[in-house]
């Protein structure tokens, strides 16, 4: 069974995927100049947890308007596994 991605600027979606998946809105520490920097989600367990600081999803939601951007997400693996593969790209 191939992994089918979804690509959505739909707010609701995105919570709501980001949600069931444990994951929080965050930015990468230091890139923001007075604003959230770099767009993330951090979940359980996942890499450089310390270089990511929660957000409010107002604060993620502005700056992914204002960057243009889309989210692209996985619903599970090849496997069949759950997936918690997203990346943010350009509209």
């Amino acid at each position: 069974m191939a992994s089918e991605s979804h690509t959505t600027t739909e707010h609701d979606e995105i919570r709501r995927w980001v949600e069931e998946h444990d994951g929080k809105p965050a930015s990468v520490r230091g890139t923001g100049n007075g604003g959230p920097g770099v767009l993330r989600i951090d979940f359980p367990g996942g890499a450089g947890e310390d270089e990511l600081e929660h957000i409010s999803w107002d604060e993620w939601f502005a700056k992914f308007e204002q960057e243009n951007l889309a989210f692209l997400y996985q619903e599970e693996k090849a496997s069949g596994e759950d997936s918690t593969f997203f990346k943010l790209v350009e509209r």
